[in-house]
């Protein structure tokens, strides 16, 4: 995805108008959602350089978002804009040499955000259909080019070197695609709306109190795992049987997590997952995802991977079959894992039946997996690592991309294997037993 910076001028009549409300209090309940994204999920401090990626779709909701920022002491905020049909037409048209090649003003505007350690908040909203019919060759190169070129802000976020926050707004061809069976489009975003604000704890008194007890209560699954150190976990399900080697010194980190500047932030909202990362050089087996997942524009469906030695040696999807196979093996470093996340089956958002089509909103309410690079985190220490050999040396696999995909369902078991061999039970029938 594309952006370029624009600086926002407040308004100040902010209030969002539209003929068919389904939301009581939406207007009320909006700014209640900017106002907990600005001050809990990235924390904004005085002085603080602000960055906001958002569909232009959702000017309205990224003024709101800007004037709290400010409110909070912001020197700078930027937001930085996207449009899915001007992408999508970039990408079938635009000369292949410059969908191949990212401009240098480009990789200059990362140097002065990290320069600046700037906070980044992204909203997601995007149409998880609008890359569709897009040559995959050309959607592989272009992701690839952004992938490399600007790897070191990638390498930042992972590292939490700055705070970051993902989090969503809805999107009109986004809802429309969540609930097909809504009257209207108007209708659609509000019914998508009403699952932003549930999972994100808006309609609570107190967000932001709301929030600190659900940290709470990962963190003391993240806690067991932490002590246990297992050196192994294996999942077994319908399609399904792969054991995953845990580094020596792993760390499991739950909602919240720190910075550089020991400022607290929360990368996800919602979020439901307690993660680490495997060892990459060890994974053996197979897994079927459970739920879709959208990847640059598409939809994959029906994914099954399989692992020897700690590499995908064989991929395939029922649908963005291609999509899938470019994706691993296109990319550096992603025929090997990154990530493994915990989610508990009965979690709130897996329990309203909903597919998302957007992992944000998938993957926590799934166990899930992330091909490519992990996070320097996952590893004590791994945050003040130097180099990209050190932290591979510790067993956490380094790539140019990373991406989710959900394994997880009511009929999963995850076992814990000791150093010794014993087995812990960790999940069964899709719920935490450890």
């Amino acid at each position: 995805m594309q952006f370029y910076q624009e600086y926002v001028t407040i308004e100040t009549d902010l209030i969002l108008r539209r003929d068919s409300m389904v939301l009581e209090n939406f207007d009320v309940n909006l700014q209640k959602y900017a106002k907990l994204l600005v001050s809990t999920g990235i924390n904004v401090q005085p002085g603080h350089t602000v960055v906001i990626y958002a569909e232009v779709e959702q000017a309205v909701f990224a003024r709101l978002l800007v004037k709290e920022a400010y409110q909070l002491g912001a020197s700078e905020v930027i937001v930085q804009w996207s449009d899915d049909e001007i992408n999508r037409d970039r990408l079938l048209y635009a000369a292949e040499d410059r969908i191949t090649t990212v401009p240098e003003y480009k990789v200059q505007e990362m140097h002065y955000l990290l320069d600046h350690k700037a906070s980044r908040l992204s909203i997601v909203s995007k149409d998880p259909d609008a890359l569709n019919g897009v040559d995959t060759s050309r959607l592989a190169k272009a992701m690839k080019a952004s992938s490399v070129a600007l790897k070191p802000m990638r390498v930042a976020t992972q590292a939490n070197k700055v705070s970051w926050t993902v989090a969503a707004a809805a999107g009109s061809a986004w809802a429309k695609k969540v609930f097909p069976e809504a009257k209207s489009t108007e209708e659609a975003v509000d019914l998508l709306w009403n699952q932003i604000f549930t999972t994100c704890r808006v309609y609570a008194d107190d967000p932001v109190a709301a929030w600190k007890e659900h940290e709470e209560t990962l963190d003391k699954k993240a806690a067991v795992l932490n002590k246990e150190q297992f050196a192994k976990l294996h999942y077994t399900a319908p399609g399904t049987d792969l054991t995953l080697g845990m580094p020596k010194n792993h760390v499991w980190e739950s909602a919240g997590s720190y910075n550089a500047q020991g400022e607290h932030f929360i990368a996800n909202m919602p979020t439901e997952e307690v993660f680490s990362a495997p060892d990459y050089r060890v994974a053996d087996g197979y897994v079927t995802s459970t739920k879709p997942l959208s990847y640059n524009g598409n939809i994959i469906e029906g994914i099954k991977v399989t692992f020897k030695d700690g590499q995908i040696v064989e991929v395939s999807a029922e649908k963005g079959d291609q999509v899938m196979k470019d994706l691993v093996f296109e990319n550096m470093g992603a025929r090997g894992l990154g990530e493994v996340a915990l989610v508990s089956d009965p979690s709130p958002i897996s329990q309203s039946g909903i597919t998302f089509f957007n992992t944000l909103y998938d993957e926590n309410a799934s166990n899930h997996l992330a091909i490519g690079s992990a996070y320097a985190t996952s590893v004590k220490g791994g945050e003040k690592f130097e180099t990209e050999e050190e932290l591979a040396a510790a067993g956490l696999n380094r790539s140019d991309i990373h991406v989710d995909f959900m394994i997880g369902g009511p009929n999963m078991n995850v076992d814990g294997i000791r150093e010794d061999g014993t087995v812990v039970p960790i999940f069964r029938n899709g719920d935490w037993a450890i």
